[in-house]
């Protein structure tokens, strides 16, 4: 993409209801714009890394088995009246009558609507195990919606639904989602902490939560700094076997790590002291086992080997999408701007073009853009007439990996500088060789 083209509304000023780090640099890199109150339009390049992380929910979801599909966002009362829910949920809850009258709701999760799916279509214990998720808009009416998109009220969230004929092939579920969820996360360049929860209104017992250390999370969390070496790695995980998710659940929850909510100081104080740690969290995700609290009400129920109807048991599974975003800039910024990982940025490199206008420059931006481009990698071509300082300025605040400098002075050496924008550190090389740099930091063949 060549930035004369594109629309990017970078702000110089740092807007005055930004309150923490990534709701002012989203605003001031031009990602989003407040449509209302904790409602926002996604501009282009809030947009490309929304869709990234997307990206990568759907692939380790489908990698773990999981089928997607999609749900509305409006949803009928009476399935909630039926669960027991739709008076219990609170206020946060938005709603709403349509012109015959009909009570309806935008929904805040989807527990009702995919036990009805369930209930209509599935009738055997043979067609279990099944996972199904979508990721969709959902609504909850915040009292307060702060903080740019990591509080708002309108937010995009993947949430997937098990369904098992018993409670052990259920929590294998369970374990199967926190592996998934361990590797999505690391993809992202993040380290989450699966920490034992609360269930909260979605209810159940058994549920961790993923939450991300940074000064300006929301929760206050307690762990063993233990947790923090632990990596998934590039591990080969099968999620069919029990035995594989098991070990995993136990090697990245046996350790102490919990949120305010659930914290046990009795607990906490047999960690020896040196490795005891509270700080602050961002929640980015939770997964839950409750069992037929649904599934009976509801009648989701199947037949078993012994031609008894029996309900199934349930379990439910989050990831905030929208909020990794604002997650992923909490932990990964400095003075200047965001720093994006590979993983979800909007663009590969950047391209400054130090003397636009210059033929010989112009030329060898051109080449580089072509060449980069052939590779299935995208560029942003900085093609401006700005100043270098403003160029430099621009692109260290919306973050991409990887800047590749052209200008007379080096292309008279036959090179250009290539800089990592986390290091700061600067190389001159020949413009194909930083070509096949970029191209083996992305996976591709130069």
């Amino acid at each position: 993409m060549r930035l004369s083209r594109y629309f990017l509304p970078v702000l110089k000023e740092t807007p005055s209801e930004a309150q923490i780090v990534s709701h002012r640099y989203m605003l001031r890199a031009g990602m989003i714009k407040q449509a209302s109150a904790g409602i926002y339009s996604w501009l282009p390049l809030g947009y490309k890394v929304l869709r990234n992380i997307e990206r990568i929910v759907h692939e380790e979801q489908q990698r773990a088995g999981h089928i997607p599909l999609l749900m509305p966002t409006l949803q009928s009362a009476e399935l909630w009246k039926e669960s027991g829910r739709y008076d219990a949920y609170g206020p946060e809850m938005l709603r709403i009558r349509d012109r015959q009258d009909r009570d309806m709701l935008y929904g805040p999760t989807n527990e009702e609507l995919i036990t009805d799916i369930f209930r209509s279509h599935v009738s055997s214990y043979k067609d279990l195990p099944l996972t199904l998720y979508h990721i969709q808009w959902k609504f909850r009416d915040e009292i307060r919606p702060r903080f740019g998109v990591m509080r708002g009220r309108e937010f995009l969230m993947k949430d997937g639904y098990n369904f098992d004929l018993t409670k052990e092939d259920a929590l294998h579920a369970y374990n199967r989602h926190l592996v998934s969820y361990l590797r999505t996360y690391e993809r992202m360049g993040l380290q989450a902490i699966p920490m034992r929860a609360d269930s909260g209104p979605i209810g159940g017992d058994d549920t961790h939560e993923f939450l991300v250390l940074a000064e300006t999370g929301e929760s206050e969390v307690f762990y063993d700094s233990q947790i923090t070496d632990l990596k998934f790695g590039d591990r080969q995980i099968d999620y069919d076997s029990v035995e594989q998710c098991q070990a995993v659940l136990e090697e990245f929850t046996s350790r102490y790590a919990r949120t305010d909510e659930t914290h046990d100081e009795a607990l906490f104080n047999e960690v020896p002291e040196e490795r005891r740690r509270t700080a602050r969290g961002i929640e980015v995700g939770q997964i839950f086992y409750f069992g037929t609290k649904y599934s009976e009400p509801m009648g989701a129920t199947v037949k078993g080997p012994d031609g008894a109807s029996v309900p199934v048991h349930m379990g439910s599974h989050g990831i905030g999408v929208s909020r990794l975003l604002g997650a992923i800039i909490e932990a990964s910024h400095d003075d200047k701007g965001i720093i994006w990982p590979e993983g979800v940025t909007p663009f590969h490199c950047g391209i400054v073009n130090l003397k636009t206008g210059d033929a010989e420059a112009d030329a060898a931006c051109e080449a580089l853009y072509s060449a980069l481009t052939a590779l299935g990698l995208e560029p942003l071509y900085d093609d401006t007439d700005e100043r270098a300082g403003a160029k430099f300025a621009t692109m260290d605040l919306i973050g991409l990996p990887w800047r590749i400098t052209v200008g007379p002075r080096g292309l008279k050496n036959g090179v250009v500088e290539l800089t990592s924008r986390r290091t700061g550190e600067s190389e001159e090389l020949p413009p194909e060789e930083a070509v096949a740099r970029i191209a083996a930091i992305y996976g591709k063949s130069a």
